[in-house]
């Protein structure tokens, strides 16, 4: 009997996109069911290797956002890699999509919130989901990021191609 154990703090973002920390071998047979085309990848440092065999064999394309010379674990991302993961989000052609960063929490939390204002919630929901994932450790860099992110900047795709959530 197969277990399905998601990887640590994953949940749903909408239909068809989901979030979480980097998965590792015991959570690859819940992420098969979920069909993956693609991984939006925000973390610093490299993959366990067991993944990357995974997503190989499955056909998924990994999208690593963020240049790794410019960044550091405790640096909040830019908002040219906010801007890049939000283009790939947005995308439908590319969904299931799954965002991932360390723990699934700040990284991925900053670009979850900023999707949350292009989709027009409140920001006192934005805040609230991201420090559900952050835990005891929310970050304010982040969270003021999320709060003066400039939606004039995303550019929203064809109805053609953008998800229905949008």
């Amino acid at each position: 009997m197969a277990l399905y154990v998601p990887p640590v703090n994953f949940g749903i973002i909408e239909a068809g996109a989901y979030r979480s920390g980097q998965p590792c071998a015991i959570n690859l047979p819940f992420l098969e069911r979920l069909k993956l085309k693609t991984i939006i990848n925000l973390q610093v440092g490299d993959f366990d290797p067991r993944l990357l065999v995974f997503v190989k064999e499955q056909g998924i394309d990994v999208m690593q956002v963020g240049c790794e010379d410019r960044r550091k674990a405790w640096n909040p991302l830019s908002e040219e890699d906010v801007f890049a993961a939000l283009q790939l989000l947005l995308d439908r052609t590319r969904h299931p999509i799954l965002v991932i960063s360390q723990l699934g929490s700040h990284r991925t939390g900053a670009v979850v919130g900023c999707l949350r204002k292009v989709q027009r919630w409140n920001l006192t929901s934005i805040l609230e989901e991201y420090r559900r994932y952050a835990g005891s450790k929310v970050r304010v860099l982040n969270e003021q990021f999320i709060e003066l992110f400039d939606l004039d900047l995303i550019k929203i795709p064809p109805p053609s191609k953008r998800p229905s959530w949008l």
